[in-house]
């Protein structure tokens, strides 16, 4: 493989995951890599390059919502999905973080994540008609930013320097990232929110989050225990974790799956019975992550094809041409 430790795989090492189909013809393929889990763990299906390192993006946020809730945040239901949400930024998601930065009388100036409008349209219309404009907790990251704020005022740590490398909770973040995924990172940055984030394989997100989505709140090890607290909340508030219509929410609360999107092209998806996909578009394109996840997971056995051509038209992969749909985005692996 042509890949250093410090970039992404190559253009070489990728095969194609989708291609966009207008009228017949294929105007456009999304090549990249993916790696498929089985129930137990071990290696299903590898395509491409999924040993080469990646920024996993968004993916990291619930292994980032675990070191805070294992570093005395009591976080359940609603409030450990907007943990580690990217949501869109409607009114119930923004009551949710507000919520949270008012356990400890935290003000929203706290927040590091940079101001935005809303994602979700109809919320970002009413914003701009009021004249509010841009707020850091309509960010589609506040909810993470809020339960880490929370985490420092647990423990004492500073607010103002908490997404510092060097402080207490990222430290806290990467020991629980390289407990679950069994790697250490060999790259680190900054995320668009202002985190910091950790380059790991593909195979290891995987290997995390199989670990995250098939725990359980019974376990007798308390990380374990949050991590199943948080996976459980989840699958049962898919509109807390992303928004109204989004692609994480439908595939969250149509077949029950676990599904985070990361930018950059980055899917993590595991099954009720644990089989679990992580892939990324080496593109970066965010369209096919859902749709190639769940199709991944069908040819696995752990989903049905028939209940993913149900909620495919929610996903948001047609395409029209004048009045009509002439086209649509499919999986092709």
């Amino acid at each position: 493989m042509s890949t250093s430790a410090t970039e992404t795989f190559a253009l070489a090492d990728a095969v194609e995951l989708a291609v966009v189909e207008r009228s017949g013809f294929v105007e456009s393929r999304h090549g990249g890599s993916a790696v498929v889990l089985s129930p137990d763990g071990t290696v299903l299906r590898s395509l491409g390059n999924p040993a080469a390192p990646v920024f996993p993006r968004s993916t990291l946020k619930p292994f980032q919502a675990i070191a805070s809730m294992t570093s005395g945040v009591t976080l359940r239901g609603e409030d450990a999905a907007i943990a580690t949400a990217s949501h869109s930024g409607t009114a119930r998601h923004v009551e949710l973080v507000r919520g949270l930065l008012a356990r400890a009388g935290i003000p929203e100036s706290a927040l590091g994540c940079p101001p935005a409008y809303p994602q979700d349209a109809e919320t970002r219309d009413a914003v701009v008609r009021s004249g509010t404009g841009k707020q850091r907790v309509y960010m589609t990251c506040s909810g993470k930013h809020a339960a880490m704020l929370l985490a420092c005022v647990a423990n004492d740590w500073p607010l103002e320097s908490y997404l510092d490398p060097e402080h207490p909770l990222q430290k806290r973040v990467l020991d629980v990232i390289e407990r679950f995924t069994g790697e250490r990172p060999v790259a680190s940055g900054i995320d668009g929110c202002g985190t910091p984030v950790h380059a790991i394989s593909l195979l290891a997100l995987a290997r995390g989050m199989h670990r995250v989505g098939t725990s359980t709140p019974a376990s007798p090890f308390a990380i374990f225990r949050e991590a199943g607290v948080l996976a459980e909340a989840v699958r049962e508030n898919g509109w807390v974790v992303a928004g109204p219509g989004q692609p994480d929410t439908v595939a969250i609360d149509r077949l029950g799956v676990f599904a985070k999107f990361g930018a950059e092209g980055i899917m993590v998806m595991v099954a009720p019975n644990g089989t679990t996909v992580t892939l990324k578009t080496l593109d970066g394109s965010l369209r096919v992550g859902t749709i190639v996840a769940l199709r991944l997971l069908a040819d696995a056995g752990a989903l049905e094809h028939q209940a993913i051509d149900a909620i495919e038209p929610e996903l948001g992969l047609l395409l029209s041409g004048g009045d009509g749909i002439v086209g649509r985005i499919r999986a092709s692996v």
